[in-house]
């Protein structure tokens, strides 16, 4: 009787558990487990109740890092899971004479090459913190379907199969340690159309059973059904590991996704209410930029914007995951550009793709470490900084909108970006002179209700000479160059002068973008 007794409250707490699990997963409510209800899943609402954190708007540089089993074939791009299986594309052929027809080696197959043998979470973290950076977002699940962390919802993740460890909560935990924000990215969206080029011909993919592979539609338009197993799946983020961000792709704006991603929305930051942490959320088109970050891939606005906003780009050219013969930005492009974001009120998130074992090129580490070097001399102009009532002036146009950015802009001297915080403005030089620069947005009339007390070039221990001219503000540069790539003069002056935006800044509400 006694074991029948113990063998019923076992019952009981499993079920407990069990019903437990299944509410922290409730898509049918947008209450956090706590039962915080302010956020509801409306724009409006939102946009009433949301403010972007000031972690988001003071850190201004983050690390984005593609990872997963694509980096095993390490070839032509992460979106590898897909070309494999697109009959004409040069990774279709390249996967037959490598690794053999696509129904007897598919992509669930590299899984087990994916050992992940050689990372080490809190060299990564070390790494970051040595860049400058000030958040770092993992890819949590790329279209490809693998969950890069323990998953309740998905058989196919890495605490069970390949590198069989926990990534994205061994990641969190090194992150935190250094003192930076953790975030993440979630593709799951992308996830059921991906794999769909296998149906067209004998493979893997035809094997219904092999759930990695997503829906298999035909084309980008989901289903009710799907996005709900969309938001399961991101609560499911939210809840194991309280993200300070999170990422998504483009797709996110479709009409049958959106009224799912509102629910999000509301639920998440519901969550962080709880918390008592500031999140933030990037998307790239489709909802208004004051309920969430507006995110523009491989390129920059080419204004500033009223709400913060952000680009998401990589270090490499070619790829956002490790692939063999990647060519590789300098570090002195993105730190120009880097600027430049910054002075449009912008954050950058830098993207990495590490080794299928764990191990960052040599190369990226280089640029990382090199942009963290010109930010321990200039992180002043940048971190915690704010808009002047301009972004900057200049004889060079930057390019702008969406992949546009894997050239490199060659700019001058006189190409001035700005930046502001209590009574300095940062006047950033994006290149060098052997002589003076005139600031022609600083003119008498311009700043005739300020003084000027002193002007400095940071990382520079000589005296700046300086001239106040009809024309503008006429600065000369030292004789020692105090680094490389550009020069921020710190002019401060007797009362504010910025911590503002001006009124011509635009707020870019992108509703129902295609």
């Amino acid at each position: 009787m006694k074991k029948f007794f113990y063998y019923l409250i076992a019952v009981a707490l499993l079920s407990a558990c069990e019903s437990a699990k299944k509410q922290s997963y409730d898509i049918d409510s947008v209450a956090s487990p706590k039962g915080t209800e302010v956020f509801q899943p409306d724009w409006e609402n939102i946009a009433a109740n949301y403010q972007f954190p000031e972690w988001f708007t003071d850190g201004k540089f983050g690390i984005f890092i593609h990872w997963g089993p694509y980096a095993v074939p390490a070839f032509d791009s992460e979106w590898y899971a897909r070309t494999m299986y697109q009959q004409g594309h040069r990774a279709y052929e390249h996967h037959i004479k490598t690794w053999g027809p696509q129904d007897k080696f598919g992509y669930k197959d590299f899984i087990p090459l994916f050992k992940a043998e050689k990372f080490n979470a809190e060299e990564w973290a070390a790494l970051f913190k040595k860049s400058g950076a000030k958040y770092v977002v993992p890819v949590a699940e790329h279209h490809d379907g693998f969950s890069m962390y323990d998953s309740d919802l998905n058989e196919w993740n890495a605490a069970k199969m390949g590198p069989k460890r926990d990534i994205l909560g061994l990641l969190k935990a090194a992150v935190e340690k250094e003192g930076l924000i953790f975030g993440l990215s979630t593709h799951k969206a992308e996830n059921a159309w991906f794999f769909n080029g296998g149906m067209k011909f004998p493979s893997d993919v035809q094997d219904t059973t092999i759930t990695l592979y997503g829906r298999r539609y035909e084309d980008s338009k989901y289903t009710e059904d799907f996005a709900r197993e969309w938001l399961a799946r991101v609560y499911e983020l939210i809840n194991k590991y309280e993200p300070r961000l999170i990422w998504f792709d483009w797709t996110v704006n479709d009409p049958v996704l959106m009224p799912y991603f509102n629910k999000f929305l509301a639920y998440y930051y519901n969550n962080a209410l709880d918390w008592g942490q500031g999140v933030a959320v990037n998307t790239k088109q489709g909802y208004p930029t004051n309920v969430q970050a507006w995110d523009v891939e491989r390129g920059k606005s080419g204004q500033m914007m009223q709400f913060p906003w952000q680009t998401d780009t990589s270090v490499g050219k070619k790829s956002w995951s490790y692939i063999d013969g990647e060519e590789n930005k300098s570090a002195e492009q993105i730190v120009r550009d880097l600027i430049d974001i910054v002075s449009k009120n912008g954050n950058l998130l830098l993207n990495i793709g590490p080794r299928a074992d764990g191990t960052i090129t040599d190369e990226q580490k280089e640029t990382l470490l090199a942009i963290g070097k010109w930010l321990e001399v200039n992180g002043e102009a940048i971190y915690g900084t704010r808009c002047w009532k301009k972004f900057g002036e200049g004889s060079v146009e930057s390019a702008k909108g969406s992949f546009t950015d894997n050239e490199a802009t060659a700019y001058m001297a006189d190409d001035i970006r700005f930046t502001t915080k209590g009574n300095d403005l940062y006047a950033i030089s994006l290149n060098w002179s052997d002589g003076d620069v005139l600031i022609k947005s600083l003119d008498k009339q311009a700043i005739a209700d300020a003084k000027i007390t002193d002007i400095k070039l940071l990382g520079s221990d000589e005296k700046i000479n300086w001239q106040q001219t009809d024309g503008g503000l006429k600065v000369f540069f030292p004789k020692t160059k105090p680094g490389e790539y550009a020069y921020a003069f710190k002019i401060s002056f007797d009362r504010k002068v910025g911590e503002h935006l001006p009124s011509e800044a635009v707020n870019e509400v992108l509703k129902h973008a295609s």
